[in-house]
């Protein structure tokens, strides 16, 4: 499109007369926005914008760490919220986006331990558990407007008024009393099962929290002794001293004559006893065909002991050593490792040993090697039937006796929630089959901390109290663990909204319209809440699951600090604007795939932004302030643009409609830039230069008409330069003075 010379044009706004600036717009319109309280729908209802009765459009954002900052993961997280959000908002519905931020437990309370020890050469052990969590608040309450203050730069239309934080006395108050009723229902018990143990942080971890690295590693073939008849693998040598049975495949025929035998053997100088038992979990193809069962180091071995009744002997403390008697006593689990390898080949007990690549689990906050342990932990049990008093989700009837795990498998096979991207629903489907219970205790300090205190009574047994308070008789002491932070965060879309208060909020907004996150938190949040409210309301937290994927480079590459490749959001919109970074964004992104983002394509939408900018100057000029009627006849040629123009927007709202924000934004990209910059507008500048002025007034309304429905449509995507060109509109153009609550467009 050429430019147009407006400098002698005195009615063009003063703005256009210069290129479009986003540093001068982007922290003006945001806070005009945020003045105008139109993101709370309470005042939307008040104001008019919104009918009392009008359909409901809610979900809540999945807290972003407290302590953390903007990324290209959370950009396109808020990104693709706040498009739907000022969608639904602009369609006239009761549109409600809940803000919040998350304590991230372990890895707040690891980020300044690490401090401390750094500045003072001292442990939290030193200090106090009160001194620890003083330091934790005051650094939190630091570094807590910083992602604050990003997520606003981002444009995200959330209610402020509503502002949670996981960690606050509303949420604190919720949790305790989520904590009570599932204790006082048999649902969370006190238990010896074996959880993941991180002996560098000394604490249990989250199956989230695990980072497996590929690491080179030996697999040892071999057998316990002489005489034993089986030969078995494993990378782990040092907790062979722990295993109490080999189990094959019952229908092993090289086995089958073992199964039943039981062995007495000195391994490494540790006396074990090996039972060869028979299990359908041995893949008889793999290996030898024999899996050596240490029940206290391994989930699956454990899983087999219940099945066979087995001892589980611990040969491995909490601090990664070994606790047997002989060679091993105190070694480290890596030094004991090549310990026990020599001592197969001083005694021709080895048969192979080969390199191979594993997949080693670390933790992700401390790179410590995680260890299965069995520890005496606060447990959820899923498979533990209770009576369900109220139900609203389909095919879960009221007053029916059902399971954790089998709620969460009905509340999706039933229809109560949807999975936008069908494999995310097979994948949670799986998974919720075989859930098993789920460990809720940490041993750190920062946190929600477990509601049970324990006193020895006068025959010296240990009595149990919870409550919402401590009990006041003298000798109890609170126990010291505190609640897995996935704990509060299932509770997330109803203890927002008041739970466990019967609030005019739950009762509007609950269950939520969407829940929006990435397909990496699938199990540990997305199913939590499933679970979680239809335990506590009886409801689903919400209708529809969209996940979004990874953001990788240009180059398909992860984003990591190692490769160098990051690209910080909040640095690309001071370059291009923040409307270039949102819509670069989502643009080519399919739910569930992974994304692309360059700093090419971040400028190619700058471009993008600009060229909007001049098509609203020129048609602006083209219409001079004319006063444009309501009604109008219009040209055929006229006709067949604004038909086509009403295509367009159905075509929009059918994508919406499928959650298909990226071919929504397509549409109106490849409709502005093509359509009515290279055609339309070529189009017209012949024809404003006619002396027939029914011919002018009938293009003159069509250009209007475009540009108006263009900025509707784009403003999701684009909130600050489309809401600044609005701005600049003269008033009989415009149904609202915030293009924010503009009428949607309508076929």
């Amino acid at each position: 499109m050429n430019e147009i010379n407006t400098e002698n044009k005195p009615n063009v706004p003063e703005i256009f007369l210069k290129p479009y600036d986003p540093a001068e717009h982007e922290v003006k319109l945001y806070k005009m926005w945020e003045n105008s309280g139109f993101f709370n729908p309470d005042v939307c209802v008040n104001k008019g914008v919104t009918s009392e009765n009008a359909e409901v459009f809610s979900l809540v954002l999945p807290p972003p760490n407290v302590t953390g900052e903007l990324h290209m993961g959370s950009a396109l997280m808020l990104a693709i919220e706040d498009i739907m959000v000022r969608h639904a908002r602009m369609n006239g519905k009761k549109t409600l986006w809940i803000p919040g931020t998350d304590s991230a437990a372990i890895a707040t309370q690891a980020r300044v331990e690490k401090d401390i020890q750094k500045n003072e050469k001292k442990t939290r052990h030193d200090l106090g558990r009160e001194e620890l969590l003083r330091r934790i608040d005051i650094f939190v309450e630091e570094k807590k407007n910083t992602i604050l203050s990003q997520m606003r730069s981002i444009g995200a239309s959330l209610d402020w008024s509503r502002y949670a934080y996981t960690m606050d006395k509303e949420r604190y108050q919720a949790v305790m009393e989520a904590f009570v009723r599932m204790y006082n229902t048999g649902l969370i018990y006190r238990g010896n099962r074996i959880v993941n143990w991180d002996p560098k942080g000394q604490t249990t971890i989250s199956d989230d929290e695990i980072v497996y690295e590929e690491r080179k590693a030996k697999l040892y073939t071999f057998k316990y002794s002489q005489d034993f008849p089986i030969a078995i693998a494993t990378t782990r040598l040092e907790t062979k001293v722990g295993d109490t049975a080999v189990a094959v495949h019952p229908d092993d025929e090289r086995y089958k004559q073992f199964i039943g035998q039981e062995y007495d053997v000195v391994f490494c100088d540790v006396p074990i006893h090996i039972k060869i038992v028979a299990d359908e979990s041995v893949e008889k193809d793999f290996g030898t065909g024999a899996l050596g069962v240490t029940p206290a180091h391994s989930q699956i071995d454990w899983e087999i002991a219940d099945r066979h009744n087995l001892p589980r002997p611990q040969v491995i403390n909490e601090y990664a050593k070994m606790t047997v008697a002989g060679r091993l006593n105190n070694l480290k689990t890596t030094d004991a490792r090549e310990e026990v390898a020599n001592w197969l080949k001083e005694n021709n007990l080895l048969i192979n040993e080969e390199e191979i690549n594993q997949n080693v689990s670390t933790a992700e906050r401390t790179g410590g090697i995680v260890e299965p342990l069995p520890k005496l932990q606060w447990f959820i049990d899923v498979d533990k039937k209770f009576t369900v008093p109220h139900s609203e989700i389909p095919s879960i009837d009221s007053n029916s006796e059902i399971s954790l795990k089998e709620l969460m498998e009905k509340a999706v096979t039933g229809g109560g929630v949807s999975f936008v991207t069908e494999r995310f629903e097979k994948t949670y489907l799986h998974w919720a089959k075989n859930l098993r219970p789920w460990c809720i205790s940490r041993q750190i300090w920062f946190g929600h901390r477990i509601p049970v205190w324990y006193k020895t009574n006068t025959e010296g047994k240990e009595e149990i109290y919870c409550g919402l308070e401590a009990p006041q008789s003298e000798g109890w002491y609170q126990d010291p663990d505190v609640l897995d932070t996935w704990f509060s965060s299932a509770l997330w879309t109803f203890t927002t909204l008041g739970w466990p208060n019967q609030t005019t909020d739950l009762k509007t907004y609950h269950p939520t319209t969407l829940i929006e996150t990435g397909h990496d938190i699938l199990f540990f949040w997305v199913a939590r809440m499933i679970m979680m409210s239809g335990f506590f309301l009886g409801q689903v937290p919400f209708k529809t699951v969209y996940m979004h994927g990874l953001v990788r480079d240009g180059q398909g590459r992860k984003i990591s600090k190692s490769l160098g490749n990051n690209i910080d959001p909040v640095d690309m919109a001071q370059k291009y604007g923040m409307d270039a970074v949102r819509i670069s964004l989502v643009m080519g992104m399919t739910p569930g795939t992974d994304s692309k983002i360059s700093e090419d394509k971040i400028r190619g939408y700058k471009h993008f932004a600009n060229k909007l900018w001049n098509i609203s100057r020129f048609t602006l000029t083209s219409l001079n302030n004319t006063d444009i009627p309501t009604t109008i006849e219009l040209k055929e040629a006229d006709k067949a643009i604004l038909s086509e123009l009403n295509a367009l927007t159905s075509a929009v709202e059918s994508h919406f409609a499928n959650y298909r924000v990226d071919l929504a934004g397509e549409t109106i990209y490849q409709y502005a830039w093509h359509r009515f910059a290279d055609e339309i507008i070529e189009e017209s500048k012949p024809i404003l230069q006619s002396t027939d002025p029914q011919i002018v007034k009938s293009r003159q309304y069509v250009l209007k008409e475009i540009l108006v429905t263009l900025l509707k449509l784009l403003h999701p995507f684009m909130p600050f330069v489309t809401e600044a060109i609005w701005q600049e509109l003269p008033k009989p153009y415009k149904d609202s003075e915030l293009l924010l609550v503009a009428k949607w467009p309508k076929q």
